[in-house]
This record gives structure tokens, sequence and C-alpha cells, in this order.
């Protein structure tokens, strides 16, 4: 790399160098791009085809916050700007990018540090607000490389097909990484802390034009988790920040327009953040899908959010989706939030289908009070678990849903909550064995409206 003029001193501007690096190998056909130890200060970096860059340990390559205007590319002129944020519908503006490009690597045990990086949209700005973006590629690895403050995306890609994401280390403002209309994809061993926002997120958005679903992706041995932005990385693990939403986990959506199916996730931890989500809201299939081995430990919101809703941003006319064929087993939950139960709910005429829960244990922190008003459908809103406010029932809320079948559950709390552990809510075909929550005296342990067994 310093054959091509990047200094690495953490002064000089080394993003021409580097640029012109990768040129000179995607000319010769291909090659290896090498950061030997050292801080380079960058603007936007263009990936080509065929190229491995490759980020030496003690190598850090540094967003930078000086003159932005010329170091960062700004942001194109996309298919679409309409069904999704502007994060998902520009990726010019970012650190490093590369668009209609197949066979790339990046790799190494350095550093990715989005120091100068904004993590939304300010109408004129010039700063790049994304560390690693692909967009309509094929045959990508990402391997070995740790993010730090990384802005709105540490890894964002779409439309990517035939991707690897291995022991990649990220500790960072808001989403770890989001795969958006992506087939065949394998995360593993990855570490996410993300505070701010998701840590690993499916999302199927109409940023390519049209709706294509995330589908044949496998998330294995991940842990995410939501403490003080850079205490992952350093050893410290802080949960001093009042502002931290302390959101980490794993979610599919919200961006739902084309669908995920075929997809596994196992052996995963979740830490001090929010629990696992599967959501489609904009008329996606949501759909095989199965879920193992997972341990959940402080948890902020809802162990378990299934949500089938309308929100229904997409092209007009489109219909109501669909959530079903989900199984979700071997789990264990300590400590959850008490004010919420794991929420799986679907809406009125919309159920979800073919589901699967077993050997799931939960221990809340408890404490609840009786919830005498109805859940509102809330169809229409942005899909969270604080959307329906404090629950009913402590264990389980589960609503609009057909097929059902509970094996092994068992949920309890660490000081007395007054309310039931389980609602069912216009459930059909119920079937339920070895089903337990703790109750205090006089309440009952399950609570049944409209619900058939």
């Amino acid at each position: 790399m310093k054959s091509y003029g990047a200094a690495g001193d953490g002064k000089t501007l080394d993003s021409k160098g580097i640029n012109k690096a990768i040129d000179a190998a995607a000319n010769a056909g291909g090659g290896h791009v090498y950061l030997p130890a050292g801080n380079y200060l960058s603007g936007s970096i263009h990936l080509k085809s065929n190229i491995s860059i490759y980020l030496e340990q003690g190598a850090t390559i540094i967003a930078t916050d000086e003159d932005p205007g010329s170091a960062y590319d700004q942001a194109e002129q996309t298919i679409n700007t309409t069904y999704q944020d502007y994060g998902h519908s520009h990726f010019h503006n970012s650190l490093i990018w590369g668009e209609n490009i197949h066979d790339v690597s990046i790799l190494g045990p350095g550093r990715i540090w989005g120091k100068g990086l904004i993590k939304d949209y300010f109408k004129g700005s010039k700063v790049a607000n994304k560390s690693l973006v692909l967009y309509n590629c094929r045959n990508v690895i990402i391997r070995d490389i740790t993010f730090f403050h990384a802005g709105w995306f540490a890894i964002l890609t779409t439309g990517v097909d035939n991707l690897t994401i291995d022991n990649v280390k990220m500790d960072t403002n808001r989403d770890g990484m989001d795969i958006d209309c992506c087939r065949d994809v394998r995360i593993s061993n990855c570490t996410v802390n993300s505070p701010y926002d998701d840590g690993i997120c499916l999302k199927s958005t109409y940023a390519l034009g049209f709706a294509r679903a995330t589908e044949n992706v496998t998330i294995t041995n991940c842990q995410v988790s939501g403490y003080d932005e850079g205490s992952l990385l350093d050893g410290t693990f802080k949960k001093e920040d009042k502002q931290a939403y302390r959101t980490g986990r794993i979610k599919f959506g919200t961006e739902s327009n084309g669908g995920f199916k075929n997809i596994a996730i196992s052996n995963c931890v979740f830490d001090f953040c929010q629990g696992l989500a599967l959501e489609t809201e904009d008329g996606a299939l949501l759909q095989d899908v199965t879920i193992s081995n997972i341990t959940m430990r402080d948890i902020t919101s809802a162990p378990i959010f299934l949500r089938l809703g309308a929100r229904m941003r997409g092209p007009q006319g489109t219909a109501v989706g669909e959530l079903r064929r989900v199984s979700i087993s071997n789990v264990r939950v300590y400590n959850s939030n008490p004010e919420y139960a794991c929420i799986i709910s679907g809406i009125s005429g919309h159920d979800i289908n073919d589901l699967e829960l077993n050997n799931i244990r939960i221990y809340y922190d408890g404490g609840g009070k009786v919830r005498t008003e109805p859940v509102p459908e809330n169809e229409k809103n942005y899909p969270e678990p604080s959307m329906f406010g404090a629950m009913p029932a402590y264990g389980f809320f589960i609503r609009h849903v057909s097929g059902l079948k509970m094996r092994d559950v068992e949920v309890s709390f660490l000081s007395d909550d007054a309310r039931p552990a389980f609602m069912f809510d216009n459930v059909k075909g119920l079937d339920v064995h070895n089903v337990k929550g703790q109750t205090v005296k006089g309440v009952d342990e399950f609570k049944y409206v409209d619900t058939v067994h």
C-alpha cells in the first residue's frame, strides 16, 4: 500500500494511495492489497472485483473528519428512495464501498474506525455515514476485521449473493450488520456490541428497485450485546450510558418487502440487550425459520418478539404478508425486563401460522402490576415490543395465531408478579404439553380469550 503513496501516519489522507493500489491490482487481473501496521486516514475507498484487502495487526483505516467534502463520495441517484430509509437508499456515501463487483474479500486482524462518520442523514451533509457497503455483488468474504464507532451501518450488504461474514468484531454506535435482499449467507463467530441499534439484522427492502427475499441464511456461534460503546473492545463491559437503548439483538425486519425464508439461527448469546425479533410489516412472507440453542441474560425488552403487522410501506395494492412455519427451541433466558413478556402477535384477520415453541425456560425480573385495559392492535405502528405497553401477562402474550404447539415451556419470576403467566387471545389449534408458569396466590396461570385448544 505504501508503494502507492499511502503514508499510514494518521495525518496524511491516504485514500488516494489506497485506491491507486486497488486499481493497479484490478488492472492486473486481481490481487492482494496489503496494509501493514499504521493509521490510514481515509475518505471513500472503492472496491473492485477479484481483490482482497488485508489489514495487518496494528493497521487501522480511520474515516477522516477533515475536509470531508473532498474526501467522501456523495450520495448517488438511486433506483428507489420511497420505501426504505435514506441509509438503505444510498450507498456511495460510505467509507468503503463496492457496486456490481464479484470475488472480493476484506480480511485481517486490523481495524476499521469510523471516526469521522455520521450515524444518520443530515440534509446537505458531505460526510459519509456507513463503514462498509456492498451493493449488487457476489462472492464476498469479510473475515477477522474489527469495526469501531462505525456510523449508521458497520456492514450493509444489499443484493449480495454468496456472502460469508466470519470472526468479525463490532463495537459501534448504530447497526452492526444489515443483510438486505441477500441470498446464500453465512454469518458465524461474530461479536456485535451495538447499544443504540440492532446487532445482526436481516432486511428485505425495495432498494434494488424490486422486492427480493433474503434467503438461505445461517447465523451461528455469534454474540450480541448492548454495553456502552467501546467497552466491548476495551474489555470493561460498562453499563453506565443512560441514553443507550441497549438494542443489540438479532432481528428480521422492520423493512420487509421481499420476505425472509429458509433461515437457521443457532448457538447464539444475547447479553444486556433486547431479545430475538421476527417482524414482517410491509407485505413480506416470513417463513421456514429454525432457531435453536439461544441463551440470554439481562434482557431489556421481549425475549421473543414475533410480529405480523400491516404498516405496508411498499407499492400500493400490496397484500398483508404472512408469518408461518417457525420453530424456536432450546432457549434459556435469565433476568428479563418484567414489563415485557414474550410477545407473539398477528393482527385481526391475519394470523401467524404453524409456530412451534419447545424447551424454553425464562426467568423474568418480576414486579409487574395488573393490566385491565385491552392491548391495542397498533397494526400500522413501527414494530417494537414497547408499542403495546406493559403486557397483561408476564410470561407469554400470544394473539392471532393459528396452529401453535408449545412443549416443555416454563416461566417464572425473581420477585412476585401480579399477572398471569400466559395469555392466549384468539389462538386457534392450541396444543400445549408440559407448559408451566409460576404465579402468586389467587392469580391464574393461564388466561384464555376466544381460544380453541
